[in-house]
């Protein structure tokens, strides 16, 4: 694999300048996050095709995973509740030290009886912000917090631009019957069956949900589309509105050049070197903090 990315870059060179690759150590360490993106990719694809306990649906088991859990869901015909996890997934994400505590602990109604699955929170999000306002201070205890990527949301249950807001608005988003496999087959056959154009306009869809801002849209509709929950895919790194993935390709290119234009230009350089977009974009959010060594980056 590492020889084909190579061989791609250097054939891609032939229509395009890459000056921010020009010397070998730079090449070699976008490679190698290229390499760690794809690995992080098909990680899904390994899991859904092992095994996965049923355990990790327990929100009162340590084991407990909103990933895997939405894996077990989708194997068991449940997709709504799929759909749910997913989104918890990404909202809460997984802290460093506290792992899937949040997720867990919000899903699980910390243990007190029944859950805020998709059934019950679509049913009664006002409900669900009564709950999560009366339970602030048992939630925000130490040892955890949200994931590297959501490290500035909050749990707040009355706000705007809290948790509570987060998920009515989510609720909202999915719209009338609450059926997300609903939602998403209309915007499917709208876009006439094309991948591309359904996950555009989802993505731009999902600026009605509160601090869902182009990472997390990015994130979860990437994750849907790998579960299959959906037949969803990007044709684009969606530049606009990033901070890390932007500076990569300005600083890839060599060009201080608006987020359309390079996208397009990522969007030729995908198809030459074999990869989505996901892992294009992962790669160069990564490789722009360390452009010429190689430097492993988690969370």
């Amino acid at each position: 694999m590492a020889r084909r990315l190579d061989a791609g870059l250097r054939d891609f060179r032939r229509t395009r300048r890459l000056p921010g690759i020009r010397s070998a150590q730079s090449q070699e360490a976008l490679r190698e996050q290229l390499l760690e993106s794809i690995h992080r990719v098909r990680f899904v694809e390994v899991i859904r095709s092992r095994p996965v306990s049923d355990r990790r649906t327990d929100s009162n088991d340590d084991l407990f995973d909103p990933l895997k859990a939405a894996i077990v869901h989708q194997r068991g015909g449940d997709l709504e509740e799929a759909f749910w996890l997913v989104f918890l997934f990404v909202h809460f994400g997984k802290h460093s030290t506290g792992g899937w505590r949040y997720a867990r602990e919000v899903y699980g109604r910390l243990g007190e009886g029944g859950l805020w699955d998709w059934e019950s929170t679509s049913r009664d999000p006002a409900g669900f912000r009564e709950w999560l306002n009366a339970h602030q201070a048992r939630l925000r205890r130490p040892g955890a917090g949200f994931g590297n990527h959501r490290k500035r949301e909050s749990l707040d249950a009355t706000s705007a631009n809290g948790t509570g807001a987060v998920v009515e608005s989510y609720v909202k988003w999915v719209g009338p019957g609450r059926s997300h496999v609903q939602r998403f087959n209309a915007v499917i056959e709208e876009a006439g069956g094309d991948p591309r154009r359904a996950f555009d306009a989802l993505y731009h869809s999902m600026e009605a949900v509160v601090r869902f801002g182009r990472l997390a849209r990015f994130d979860y509709l990437t994750m849907v589309g790998k579960l299959e929950l959906a037949a969803i895919s990007p044709g684009s790194t969606y530049l606009e509105g990033s901070s890390g993935p932007l500076r990569g390709a300005r600083l890839l290119f060599g060009r201080n050049e608006r987020a359309l234009v390079l996208d397009s230009w990522l969007a030729e350089l995908g198809e030459q070197l074999g990869v989505g977009m996901q892992v294009l974009e992962d790669a160069l959010c990564n490789w722009q903090k360390s452009p010429n060594r190689f430097k492993p980056f988690r969370g």
